[in-house]
């Protein structure tokens, strides 16, 4: 049963409902609230594959359960940005990804609003969600750091073998000159 049946139903289901949405926050390293208004039914169903394809996970849920639910989660500063239907984006992973997917469909559609998110207990506007999307992943960061730890070791042996290629350069010049 969804959230959103959940909480059409009686009191000891909406409780129930609470406490799945309070579990998703409790897990999440981020969390953006959305304006989804516009979107088809295709394009919900592609926004939820896509995050569910950044380790994330996209679910529309009432602004009433989602209140009673921020309790002890460190995206109490949220709770401002509860008016309208909202579509909430939970990251159980690398958030730089996830943002990258929900930026990019966000570009895509222009009907998917990004109205704030909390990452790391800070609030993120739009903006700074946006500035996110554009930092490099932890995948990317991995393999400049390893190109990093390797440069020098490949610039020691460069230079073990300069002396060497210097000499040969210096007997070619001179065969060179002698054969002219």
């Amino acid at each position: 049963m969804s959230e959103v049946e959940a909480a059409r139903a009686g009191h000891g289901e909406k409780a129930e409902a609470v406490a799945a949405v309070h579990q998703r926050l409790k897990s999440a390293k981020m969390a953006i609230v959305t304006e989804y208004r516009g979107l088809t039914v295709a394009q919900m169903t592609r926004l939820r594959r896509e995050i569910r394809g950044a380790a994330g996970e996209y679910q529309v849920i009432k602004n009433t359960l989602v209140r009673r639910a921020l309790g002890d989660t460190p995206f109490g500063d949220l709770e401002k940005l509860l008016e309208g239907p909202n579509g909430w984006v939970f990251a159980y992973d690398d958030p730089v990804i996830l943002s990258k997917a929900l930026i990019k469909f966000a570009d895509d559609t222009d009907k998917l609003k990004i109205k704030g998110g909390v990452f790391e207990g800070r609030f993120m506007d739009p903006a700074a969600v946006k500035v996110l999307s554009q930092m490099p992943s932890k995948p990317e960061l991995q393999a400049k750091l390893l190109a990093m730890i390797n440069a020098p070791a490949t610039q020691l042996v460069r230079l073990i073998q300069e002396p060497g290629a210097r000499v040969v350069r210096l007997i070619d010049s001179v065969r060179r000159t002698k054969s002219e």
